[in-house]
């Protein structure tokens, strides 16, 4: 109990900016509003130290939504040195630089949409010419291409090579105009992976070498004074924010978002302060957990932090 910070009423007019907003909800009591500013505060010294490594983590599904336009925006501000994320997040940017997906229902009939090969997402309709049709058009035409200039690649090598070829609406573009490396521990988990692995039946002398991945955050962690991330989400893409941290006695900032719950012992719902049992985050860290729908949080994050920076 901290007994001499007041709750104070939330007064919003019609001058507040984003900004000024999140610094009254700090002082706002509950329930998850003060955690939202507290993260705000925290992301905005993480991004302007100049001697932290700033990670961010999440899996593919946002990258479904709009919330792609805020993650690639991201990038493109150059806002982080290191991407972690899941195989997915290649086949939806891949995809949605030359398809459409489309609004829909979480209570759809999936049966139907089966028979109209439509894909569902949550409340997000892929056609099955805007996913596995258009992905694996393009991954015959760039593989031969990739393998011809580097045959023993990273996972963060080949997401350059991709996005090289992808236009500006891409994550994986700005990761390579920027060169950022996206690390994608799980590589043959979808489409591109499974098409990485069918390329490979013919050209059994190409690689995708994880380990020079793994060797790539080794030396970004060991030679980082202090680190930071936002994690969004969890899976494979959070623990392997926070198992190479612990090497370095854990991040120095740490923003969890998601909405999963810790009751099931799992990853995803595991919060900061377990992390700081394992050595993954600093007891002294600055760090929250935000119970929030990502694509409700970030853009409004993302808002303040462009006011602020």
């Amino acid at each position: 109990m901290v007994e001499n910070r007041k709750i104070k009423d939330l007064r919003i007019s019609k001058e507040d900016g984003i900004d000024s907003i999140f610094d009254k909800m700090k002082n706002m009591g509950g329930f998850q509003g003060r955690y939202i500013a507290l993260a705000a505060e925290i992301l905005e010294e993480m991004i302007r130290s100049k001697d932290v490594l700033k990670i961010i983590s999440f899996p593919a599904c946002i990258v479904a939504t709009g919330v792609r336009g805020i993650i690639k925006d991201m990038v493109k501000r150059k806002w982080f040195d290191l991407i972690i994320t899941t195989c997915g997040t290649l086949d939806h940017d891949i995809a949605r630089c030359f398809e459409d997906y489309y609004e829909g229902e979480f209570n759809s009939d999936d049966i139907e949409l089966h028979k109209k090969d439509i894909h569902r997402l949550g409340n997000v309709f892929i056609p099955k010419k805007s996913y596995g049709i258009i992905i694996e058009e393009k991954m015959k035409k760039w593989l031969p291409e990739i393998y011809e200039s580097n045959k023993n690649i990273s996972t963060y090598e080949f997401c350059w090579e991709v996005g090289k070829r992808l236009n500006e609406s891409s994550i994986l573009y700005w990761a390579e105009k920027n060169k950022i490396p996206v690390i994608i521990p799980g590589i043959t988990d979808g489409a591109v992976g499974y098409h990485l692995w069918e390329f490979w039946q013919e050209k059994k002398d190409f690689t995708i070498n994880i380990l020079k991945d793994e060797q790539l955050i080794s030396d970004l962690v060991w030679n980082a004074k202090k680190s930071g991330a936002l994690i969004l989400g969890g899976g494979i893409s959070k623990h392997h924010v926070i198992w190479w941290n612990q090497f370095k006695n854990g991040l120095d900032y740490a923003v969890y978002i998601s909405t999963a719950v810790e009751w099931d012992g799992s990853l995803s719902g595991a919060q900061t302060k377990e992390a700081i049992s394992w050595g993954k985050i600093k007891e002294k860290a600055k760090q929250v957990n935000l119970y929030s729908d990502i694509t409700l949080s970030l853009p409004f994050l993302f808002w303040y932090l462009v006011k602020k920076l």
